[in-house]
């Protein structure tokens, strides 16, 4: 069923946006795009001549429509709503969420941008059965994103899918294999990168500007709300809980799960760890140009909040990999950060440090900073990376195989600190071993009518 579906979908108009993705790797994508930006630079200075604003806006406008299922329409759905507005060559075709009460938001910001009203489901299949729908853009919870994903490539659909992409390591590697099975452009909410003050960063570490970078330490501070202790009771009328629950557990509902709080329950979501944690890993990662790690150690525990939260308030992982090890920590009771900053990557060298921050990097000597950069756009340049990517067939910044791989490190975090063990993990075959225990966490029980397929 699902290739027949894929198979009609394919056959329509617009066969650019359909096209099977190019089996391009990171590094030659990279490298012809600056060939080609040093011919077209070359050129243009050698013939004097300067595209006009209204020769590019045609050549925008020339673009072919991209026509968007936006999926969860709280915080970072409207946000994504409003990123994805801002490009003419976008139309919203759906509104998707359970709960109507988050419609009325959603309209305003389409209606904002000028483009036409869209049809608005409970249910988001309903879009991906619409063979005018080009890609979906997931950001529900995190127990959506995996079956959303896998869902939308079966259906031919190229998906932007917000962090952390997985709910456990077993869906992580699913979305790989569904991304590739139907050649489809899968773009994470990973946006920093695309974020051109990071990629400077990385290429300077990369060279060998800080020596040989033996630890990374990652970080997030902040100081979250108590959520309470609260009796299951019945959903709102406006919520259908049984599709908000999708995979997860749909009979007990609590007033403090829908519709941020949910991250500190096992069921639907990973954690600050995975909240947050994925961002500041990823970029650690990035630098490092590591894979997988050997052993993953965590500590930590809920001490400072008395509720129904239960992922814990104070974490700090240990990942080691061959060469060098990275570290991650979240307190979500105080803002006191390290070296000044609440969110924080920091790559310890030989010859130099890089502190990355939300305000761009900095780069000391001893004590001295040698070198700086105050940020860059990331959103926008996220979101125009994947609009390309859906012409080019090309590989993303944030491809579902990397976002994998850093939200990984997530799992295996929370995996150590549930377990109270040492994780030691074959990144070759993605399998925890000799740990039983560990390994029963790399998935999860579905409910009927929404099990994770096999693909």
């Amino acid at each position: 069923m699902a290739d027949q579906i894929r198979g009609r979908i394919l056959s329509q108009s617009n066969p650019d946006l359909n096209a099977p993705m190019k089996n391009t790797s990171d590094t030659s994508t990279a490298t012809n795009s600056r060939r080609e930006f040093l011919r077209s630079t070359t050129l243009a200075a050698a013939s004097g001549l300067a595209i006009s604003s209204h020769i590019a806006q045609a050549a925008e406008e020339k673009k072919p429509p991209v026509r968007i299922a936006v999926m969860g329409l709280n915080g970072r759905g409207k946000g994504l709503l409003n990123g994805f507005c801002a490009f003419p060559e976008v139309e919203v075709a759906y509104l998707c969420d359970p709960d109507s009460k988050t419609i009325p938001e959603a309209l305003k910001v389409v209606a904002g941008k000028g483009k036409p009203v869209p049809k608005v489901v409970t249910d988001f299949r309903e879009a991906l059965a619409d063979k005018q729908v080009t890609a979906l853009v997931c950001a529900a919870p995190d127990h959506w994103h995996a079956l959303a994903t896998v869902w939308s490539c079966q259906a031919g659909k190229d998906v932007y899918v917000e962090k952390p992409v997985s709910h456990n390591i077993r869906e992580g590697q699913t979305m790989v294999a569904a991304a590739r099975k139907f050649q489809r452009v899968v773009q994470a909410g990973t946006q920093r990168r695309s974020a051109s003050d990071l990629i400077e960063a990385v290429k300077l570490i990369r060279e060998g500007k800080l020596g040989d970078v033996k630890m990374v330490r990652t970080w997030i501070t902040s100081e979250r709300p108590q959520i309470g202790k609260l009796q299951p009771s019945a959903p709102p009328e406006n919520l259908d809980f049984n599709l908000w629950a999708g995979p997860g557990p749909g009979d007990v509902y609590k007033s403090n799960l829908v519709h941020y709080h949910w991250h500190w329950r096992w069921d639907y979501g990973t954690g600050e760890c995975g909240n947050n944690g994925i961002h500041a890993m990823d970029v650690a990662r990035w630098g490092l140009g590591v894979e997988y790690p050997d052993v993953v150690t965590c500590g930590g525990g809920k001490y400072f909040f008395d509720d129904d939260q239960e992922t814990p308030d104070t974490q700090l992982a240990t990942f080691d990999f061959p060469n060098a090890c990275l570290q991650w920590e979240h307190r979500t009771w105080t803002k006191r950060g390290i070296d000044g900053q609440t969110y924080g990557v920091e790559f310890y060298g030989t010859e130099a440090t890089l502190l990355v921050s939300s305000k761009g990097w900095r780069m000391f000597k001893d004590e001295k900073e040698i070198q700086k950069h105050d940020g860059s756009d990331m959103e926008s340049a996220h979101i125009k990376n994947f609009l390309d990517c859906l012409v080019s067939r090309e590989k993303p910044n944030g491809d579902i195989e990397i976002a994998h791989r850093s939200t990984q490190l997530c799992h295996l975090a929370n995996i150590a600190w549930r377990t109270r063990s040492t994780v030691k993990f074959d990144g070759v075959k993605g399998e925890i071993i000799d740990n039983p225990a560990a390994a029963a966490l790399m998935g999860r029980t579905y409910r009927k009518g929404f099990e994770l397929p096999v693909v």
